[in-house]
């Protein structure tokens, strides 16, 4: 069930997981009244949810990072695809937001957000037509979008010399490693001149950009290395660009997902800090959720690199961040001892970054204990498989809340995201758009 839905008739009801069968219709807005607990047995389970106290600290500890380094942050909503979360994540000082296609930037610009960074090459001529086609409905937007080649400046040149209802078009020349963007310097200067060479009122560079995580390896070492080129070569090439068009235009450099968005600033805000019409904008978005896995895993290797520098003082960010997002679960089976199958999969859970972590059982609407010795060994797809320790007390009926690892592939299987307050009530419901 989507956003449009909700919109056209208001009310959520059971083709939405976690509504309790039998239960009325309800508007978005009354989830939260009800008093329901996704471990009292009344809401269908699986179900995902979102700590809305973790997610608040996130935010603010976030917000503050980037405020305390002069930097700015657009976050990237391919996270949650939740327009209201995107809008609360503006309430609280991103400059704009970050989408990965262009459907994901009409959900946003229906939503009523108009700065948009499209961080992701978009296709051809049929692709920038559709595009136009979108952009042309709303005038007052600002959209800045990644370019890695000649083909893509010329389509997005034909796109826009169509129409003349369009709003300006931002180019960003984007480097990369190990997924898109341009390799080195000198392929960027052939884009550059295809850009200027095109430039309208309507259609100019605006920056440069990058995404470091795809530069990430199993060595830490060699992640190191790959960044610091990727790095160097983006903070490089603002120089040239400067000697080409001058000092005067506003310009964006823009990289930083949630992993090494510390490097992104160590490597890039000297640079940028000399060019006062420059702006450095960091795109973080999975961050604002956290999780008990990638993420987990990734700010333990930030505070190895010696942690978040706010206000000159040191802060660890394994244990400033808090994870956000939980999977609830019921134990269908006990098939064997030390083996419990619950009621969750592929289908409600990702596990491309890791297994779903078990944290704690409850029984009758009651936490029993924590989960610590068991562990998720495999999925099938509306199946998880728990190695129980010896003598678990662990009975079919019982809800499991498990920890996720990797929100962006975990979030994207539902349609409903439940916010929690601290006693696991169910205080607000956040739509997804993820089609």
């Amino acid at each position: 069930m989507s956003d449009l839905h909700v919109a056209e008739n208001g009310l959520i009801d059971e083709r939405v997981r976690g509504f309790p069968p039998g239960h009325p219709p309800l508007p978005l807005a009354a989830v939260g009244m009800q008093g329901w607990k996704p471990y009292d047995g009344r809401m269908a389970l699986p179900l995902i949810s979102l700590d809305r106290q973790a997610f608040a600290g996130n935010v603010e500890l976030m917000m503050a990072y980037v405020k305390s380094h002069g930097v700015e942050i657009a976050p990237h909503a391919k996270t949650p695809m939740s327009t209201a979360l995107a809008d609360a994540l503006l309430a609280a000082g991103a400059w704009g937001t970050t989408v990965a296609d262009i459907r994901q930037a009409a959900v946003l610009l229906k939503a009523g957000q108009r700065r948009l960074i499209l961080a992701n090459e978009i296709g051809g001529l049929a692709a920038a037509r559709r595009l136009a086609a979108l952009v042309g409905h709303y005038p007052d937007a600002e959209l800045h979008v990644f370019v890695d080649s000649t083909a893509l400046v010329e389509a997005l040149r034909s796109a826009w010399q169509e129409r003349e209802d369009l709003p300006p078009l931002g180019l960003l020349v984007e480097f990369g490693a190990g997924r898109a963007g341009l390799r080195s310097v000198e392929a960027a200067a052939a884009i550059l001149d295809a850009i200027l060479a095109a430039e309208t009122p309507v259609f100019r560079l605006t920056g440069i950009a990058a995404y470091e995580g795809a530069a990430a390896t199993a060595d830490p070492e060699e992640t190191g290395l790959r960044i610091d080129a990727l790095m160097a070569m983006t903070s490089g090439f603002l120089p040239k660009v400067r000697a080409r068009i001058g000092n005067e235009r506003p310009l964006l450099v823009t990289a930083g997902g949630s992993v090494f968005f510390d490097i992104v600033v160590a490597r890039l805000s000297a640079v940028v800090a000399v060019d006062p019409a420059c702006r450095l904008v960091l795109r973080s978005g999975a961050i604002f959720f956290h999780d008990h896995g990638i993420y987990e895993r990734g700010l333990a290797g930030l505070d190895a690199r010696g942690g978040l520098r706010i206000g000159g003082k040191t802060v660890s960010a394994a244990s400033g961040f808090r994870p956000a997002l939980r999977l609830w679960a019921e134990v269908l089976s006990r098939p064997e001892p030390g083996l419990a199958i619950a009621g969750m999969g592929m289908r409600d859970v990702a596990m491309d970054q890791g297994l779903p972590r078990p944290l704690a059982l409850y029984r009758n609407g009651v936490r029993l204990a924590g989960l610590d010795s068991t562990e998720v060994f495999r999925l099938n797809d509306q199946h998880a498989f728990i190695a129980l320790a010896e003598g678990s007390d662990v009975s079919v009926g019982d809800v499991i809340e498990f920890g996720i690892s990797h929100p962006c592939t975990c979030l994207d299987r539902h349609a409903i995201l439940y916010g929690l307050d601290p006693d696991h009530s169910v205080t607000a419901a956040y739509l997804t758009s993820f089609g």
